[in-house]
């Protein structure tokens, strides 16, 4: 009993001084905001960038592909602006292409570190970390999108066409809403993997919940206590994301068996 007390005692005196004193708690509820604030927000922008450079590249798979010499001919002998459009699609096409291997290929905190400190060194660090996050995540946003946007059947466009819909209108109310449905397992994963990503934004002096747990380590000469309630802290907010993503699912399920 004695070894069990004295465990405990022991645990309590590291919990009192890695919470209690000096209210050290309100550096951990900081962190977590501050990680929630850029999971957010960083979603929105993954999300936004990745629909439509999705959209785009199938856009031109399904229009193209065009030959920049073929269409430069083409406008010259005809003068039609289709032919610049075809153009531009190609342009479009590729610089998509480079935006997708050049945020897949190198490590996201490098990326978080160009921003900061090169292209935007004179603006909050929590903004540059939502855009920065952001980016990164939507290079594969895009790739998940694109692929549930081709699993959708060819003919659920060709029907869309026939009642007098745009390609546009066809592609937000009638693909897009299925390919949610088929990508939903794999957005709820990339909003999983960028909110564990997040744990490296301390590079920038943005305080989340490890930067908190490394403050907080610093003042104490405790690791263990801190870094064990960052990882529950971790785990429980990826239990809890994982059982709205099952919800959501489910509700989809059942929609569709109505």
């Amino acid at each position: 009993m004695s070894i069990i007390s004295d465990i405990y005692s022991q645990f309590y005196a590291a919990f009192d001084r890695t919470f209690l004193v000096d209210d050290r708690y309100q550096i951990f509820l900081h962190g977590i905001r501050n990680t929630l604030i850029i999971t957010a927000g960083a979603l929105v922008v993954g999300v936004i960038i990745g629909v439509a450079l999705a959209v785009a590249k199938v856009y031109y798979y399904q229009t193209g592909p065009f030959s920049y010499k073929e269409s430069f001919k083409n406008f010259l002998k005809t003068k039609r602006p289709i032919f610049l459009g075809h153009i531009f699609q190609k342009l479009l096409d590729q610089l998509i292409t480079c935006y997708l291997i050049l945020f897949r290929g190198t490590p996201v905190v490098v990326q978080l570190m160009i921003w900061a400190f090169v292209v935007f060194s004179t603006t909050n660090e929590l903004i540059v970390a939502i855009l920065g996050f952001g980016i990164n995540s939507g290079a594969y946003v895009a790739e998940i999108v694109r692929a549930g946007i081709m699993a959708v059947d060819k003919g659920q466009t060709e029907a869309g066409r026939s009642l007098g819909l745009s390609a546009w209108q066809t592609m937000w109310h009638i693909v897009l809403p299925q390919a949610f449905k088929n990508v939903l397992p794999a957005l709820g994963n990339e909003l999983i993997a960028l909110l564990k990503e997040t744990s490296i934004v301390g590079y920038i002096a943005v305080v989340d919940l490890t930067k908190a747990a490394a403050l907080v380590r610093a003042r104490t000469f405790d690791a263990f206590v801190p870094l064990l309630c960052v990882a529950l802290a971790y785990l429980l907010m990826v239990f809890l994301l994982s059982i709205i993503q099952q919800f959501i699912e489910k509700r989809l399920q059942a929609s569709d068996r109505r």
